[in-house]
């Protein structure tokens, strides 16, 4: 009689190559220099060095991959409140959300959609095994959930900049000539909303709009 293969099998495989996937984005982005202690190191040696505009890139960098990581939480408050800037209001999604690194909750996507896929793979293979079966979906609908959940809160960060020049000038058009609207202090958060040649749309808190040189700001994620 032919075995068929198990859904504990199945899971096993899963895990497998889960654990590896997850070990595997940190060491490459410890050999290329970009982690969350690199980052954190450069933003410390930025603030005591006075570039708090620097300091504030590095930690928001840094924070992305490792967000439950409370010294640079705690750093990077100190040096926005240093340099009088309006410190952002923790969301009461942020620590139910993205307790994970970047790099785990997109391969926990990864497992909940293979996770899925065995669950129907088994109603062919083992139509017996329905406890099981609607299991593996359960936890794998979850997990896929977790990572939408995840995206979702991290969406507004991938068009975030930071103003790294001091009473940087907020003009009405993308030239070096355009008439100024505004000054925005360094360290300061905006939202890029559109690009224009060396020019950045960009929306304040308060709901300001204008034209930031790019010289002036950097985005959160780095862009090619």
């Amino acid at each position: 009689m032919r075995s068929r293969p198990s859904l504990a099998w199945i899971a096993w495989l899963v895990t497998g190559f889960l654990c590896l996937a997850c070990r595997t984005p940190a060491a490459a982005a410890e050999e290329k220099g970009y982690s969350a202690s690199t980052l954190y190191n450069s933003a410390n040696a930025y603030a005591r060095a006075g570039k708090p505009g620097l300091a504030v890139l590095n930690y928001e960098r840094a924070s992305l991959l490792a967000p439950d990581d409370a010294d640079v939480d705690a750093n990077l408050r100190f040096v926005r409140e240093s340099a009088h800037v309006a410190v952002e209001p923790r969301r009461w999604i942020d620590p139910l959300v993205t307790v994970a690194r970047p790099a785990v909750v997109a391969w926990l996507g990864v497992a909940g959609v293979v996770m899925i896929g065995a669950g129907l793979l088994a109603g062919f293979l083992a139509p017996r095994r329905r406890r099981t079966r609607r299991a593996a979906m359960v936890v794998g609908a979850a997990l896929v959930g977790f990572t939408v959940s995840n995206g979702l809160v991290l969406w507004p960060k991938l068009h975030q900049a930071v103003i790294l020049a001091a009473a940087t000038p907020v003009r009405a058009s993308p030239v070096p000539m355009g008439d100024p609207l505004f000054v925005l202090p360094e360290a300061e958060t905006v939202r890029i909303t559109a690009e224009h040649d060396d020019f950045l749309l960009v929306r304040t808190r308060a709901g300001r709009t204008g034209w930031v040189s790019r010289a002036n700001l950097a985005p959160v994620v780095p862009r090619r």
